[in-house]
């Protein structure tokens, strides 16, 4: 009778999360359940502020530290959920001085004050925590702590847990929707001959208790999403620059392992090339109060705010491949752009559920294509977003289920990146699809947004209503096609493989001569002036076509 009620509770929580366009039950864990949904021990309380400490031990692979987390009340409650992912362990929960009971089931930790906390109060928790943290496999797809050594045999660790969540390697509300509205402390305590690197500014380096040891301690001033806190320990040097950008002074600094540094100043003049292209097509950097920062570590890279990670061997394309196949993609470092394209979709504008991650990456991929626009040619940014549609593999929606912790199909890249890339030729004014992008980072600055927001703002400044373009390429996983048939000087086309009400303008040629066309399911026929010999669609937009 127990199981029967808690599964009928489950199924209720989880209602607005299944498939809407199957309408079919998801099939979901209890752990995917707490990991992904906004939980009744997480709602009630509203993330305020964390200050993380953590030492960092790199022959045992080991760490142990803690986290101060300051929050308010939104409405009375008693038990918060935290999570921590094994096989770290948590050693105590407390608040003002007093251990607090705490369970655990599996990822997460459900804490209990000894009364309820009225809405309104602002309380802290420190939860204490030790262990081996999981080891990075393949970062940062499959992340953790990548624990190893550089060229010259020095320690080098980073962190990197998307998808994975920041759990992994501390203890955190640990999803999306939430993030601290006053910033982050983060203080790493580290062996002294090593550089500990993290998000935000520097704001004190100082000789710990033990004189072998040293203490880094970083300031986010800023809202940040979990996964975007990391940690990187090195031999790392540092040398810096000023970025006059749309906000004013922007503090740049680059944190590379000593024997890169000559390189490194050469090659990293990328960044400054990539700020300005952004700040034109999306409006200011989103963190000149924590600065940028440009950081060498183990893995590829990531879009660590404020901390950009890189590990693309200072060559230029995606480790010195064109993913596009044109050799647009050869132009520039792709990890500079794309991960610093992040700052702006993904840490300025952050999805609330995993499975609206397209918000962070479609966008991001796009941004490759705008890099290439204003820096070399439109023609090239066409060459490169279109020939990076040979990676698509249409094998499931880009939107996954909610709630579940889950992100649709990996065409949240390129699928996505020609999405909008068609939807700039449907508006047909360059400017205000410029305006558009902007508009979205002037509206949802600093914010936790859901697919549903993004697209309403989008149709609403273009006057056009792209439902129906967001159903076909985020939630279904057709390509439309251009249908024609020509008889002479007549010609019947129509849209076939769509969601139901698919239409948009559509640009194509006849006899080489440009005309819109506006197919539909239905039928439709054109006569010409001459028979009809060539009919071409436009390549910018993202639909096949066929002759019947």
């Amino acid at each position: 009778m127990k199981s029967c009620l808690i599964a009928v509770l489950i199924g209720l929580t989880l209602a607005p999360y299944l498939n809407s366009q199957e309408q079919k039950p998801v099939k979901f864990t209890e752990a995917e359940r707490l990991r992904g949904s906004i939980t009744p021990e997480r709602e009630w309380w509203d993330l305020k502020h964390y200050e993380l400490t953590v030492n960092v031990f790199p022959e045992a692979q080991s760490i142990r530290g803690n986290n101060k987390i300051r929050f308010q009340a939104l409405k009375e409650g008693q038990t918060i959920q935290i999570d921590l992912q094994p096989p770290l362990q948590v050693s105590h929960v407390r608040s003002q001085d007093q251990d607090l009971e705490f369970t655990r089931e599996g990822n997460v930790i459900f804490a209990t004050f000894p009364q309820a906390i009225p809405k309104g109060q602002i309380k802290t928790i420190e939860v204490g925590y030790q262990g081996k943290p999981k080891v990075a496999r393949r970062p940062p797809w499959d992340g953790g702590v990548t624990w190893t050594l550089d060229e010259r045999g020095k320690t080098f660790i980073a962190t990197s847990c998307q998808g994975l969540g920041a759990s992994v390697w501390w203890p955190c509300k640990d999803h999306g929707y939430d993030e601290p509205d006053e910033g982050m402390d983060i203080i790493l305590n580290v062996p002294k001959d090593l550089v500990a690197v993290s998000n935000g500014r520097l704001i004190d380096r100082d000789t710990a208790d033990d004189p072998n040891r040293s203490i880094f301690h970083w300031r986010v001033t800023q809202p940040i999403n979990n996964y975007g806190v990391n940690m990187n320990i090195g031999n790392y040097v540092h040398f810096s620059e000023v970025f006059d950008g749309e906000g004013g002074k922007l503090d740049v600094d680059y944190w590379v392992l000593e024997h890169q540094r000559e390189i490194a100043m050469k090659w990293f003049k990328e960044v400054p090339r990539t700020l300005k292209a952004f700040e034109h097509w999306f409006g200011k950097y989103p963190f000149y109060e924590d600065s940028y920062k440009l950081v060498v570590v183990p893995y590829l890279g990531m879009e660590h705010q404020s901390s950009v990670t890189y590990g693309n061997g200072f060559q230029n394309g995606y480790r010195g491949r064109d993913l596009s196949s044109t050799g647009v993609g050869l132009k520039f470092d792709f990890i500079i752009v794309h991960e610093s394209g992040h700052e702006w979709w993904g840490n300025n504008i952050s999805m609330k559920d995993t499975a609206d991650m397209w918000i962070h990456e479609s966008f991001t991929n796009y941004s490759e294509n705008l890099f290439v626009e204003y820096h070399f040619t439109q023609k090239e940014a066409q060459d490169y977003v279109i020939g990076c549609r040979e990676n698509v593999s249409n094998n499931k929606p880009i939107i996954a289920e909610y709630g579940l912790n889950r992100s649709g199909s990996g065409d949240m890249y390129y699928k996505g990146g020609n999405m909008l890339h068609m939807i700039r030729q449907i508006i047909a004014d360059d400017e205000k699809w410029r305006q558009i992008l902007r508009g979205l980072n002037q509206e949802f600055w600093h914010q936790t947004v859901t697919t549903q927001q993004i697209e309403n703002y989008i149709s609403e400044q273009a006057k056009f209503d792209f439902t129906k373009v967001f159903d076909q390429y985020l939630r279904d996983t057709r390509i439309p096609v251009f249908s024609y048939q020509i008889k002479d000087d007549l010609i019947e086309y129509q849209f076939e493989e769509t969601v139901d009400g698919f239409s948009i303008p559509l640009k194509i040629t006849i006899n080489g001569d440009p005309i819109t066309v506006y197919p539909s399911e239905a039928k439709k026929r054109i006569r010409w002036s001459s028979p009809i010999s060539e009919v071409t669609v436009d390549r910018n937009y993202y639909v096949e076509s066929k002759s019947r």
